[in-house]
């Protein structure tokens, strides 16, 4: 059997998702989750920090352009948030850029706006 990475940090970061669902419920933009999550995970000890800049380069260059994951939790874990219907596999491609670009091995893609509960999935490289 595999090894699930990081899982009591997942487990840890998953409450405090669980919580903030079960206290807003589903209907509100991304940023008033965002918000809500931190404050939670501030609750509960989880270390993070919100919208880090990483840069990126091509072929060894530095560019202009960089990305700003919503979250990193316990330093190697990114949290993406969204407030939609469903997941869908461009939301997948985004965080495994993300996990690329970071040389992170593990994404929480955690979706606020479905319903009847949490949407959440884990992408691991």
């Amino acid at each position: 059997m595999a090894e699930i990475i990081y899982r009591e940090e997942s487990y840890k970061i998953m409450g405090a998702c669980f919580e903030v669902y079960k206290e807003k419920g589903c209907g509100f933009t991304e940023s008033v989750y965002q918000e809500c999550l931190q404050l939670e995970f501030q609750r509960q000890g989880i270390p993070f920090v919100a919208q880090p800049i990483f840069e990126l380069e091509y072929k060894g260059t530095k560019l202009e352009q960089y990305f700003k994951p919503d979250l990193v939790c316990f330093g190697s874990i990114i949290v993406e948030l969204k407030a939609l219907s469903k997941l869908i596999d461009e939301h997948r491609a985004q965080a495994l850029n993300y996990l690329h670009a970071t040389k992170f091995r593990l994404c929480l893609l955690v979706n606020f706006g479905h319903q009847p509960k949490v949407e959440y999935e884990r992408i691991v490289v």
